[in-house]
């Protein structure tokens, strides 16, 4: 009775030690800023000579400011698709709807300086212009 006891408790230590994260590989999770960047950037071209640091830019600072999630998700598919600030009503559940115009008068001016502003402004990595 005492081994039984023994392999019991051993059984149970061991099953408690071992996670199901320690069997299987890493997993990546996909880059959702990166993705967002790379579907917005052609949106860019011919408005800006810096396109990725345009939707960084409005993707860090602009759809940020956003708190709520069904808002924030309307507004970063209107900027990807379009490339400027846009939310259809149609994307946004009819409860959230009214919220449509705050949230613009929230985010204008961050998202007009990412439109607007110099690139040398928004990266500081960038070589200035003479």
């Amino acid at each position: 009775m005492l081994v039984r006891l023994g392999a019991a408790v051993f059984t149970a230590i061991s099953c408690l030690s071992w996670s199901p994260v320690d069997a299987q590989p890493a997993v990546r999770l996909p880059d959702l800023r990166g993705e967002f960047v790379r579907e917005c950037a052609p949106h860019m071209l011919g408005r800006s000579r810096h396109p990725e640091a345009v939707c960084s830019c409005l993707h860090d600072k602009a759809a940020a400011l956003v708190e709520d999630p069904d808002l924030r998700a309307a507004l970063l598919r209107g900027i990807r698709e379009t490339g400027v600030p846009r939310i259809e009503t149609a994307w946004v559940p009819p409860s959230k709807q009214a919220e449509i115009g705050p949230t613009f008068t929230r985010i204008a001016k961050p998202a007009l300086q990412c439109l607007f502003d110099s690139p040398a402004d928004q990266h500081a990595t960038d070589v200035p212009q003479n």
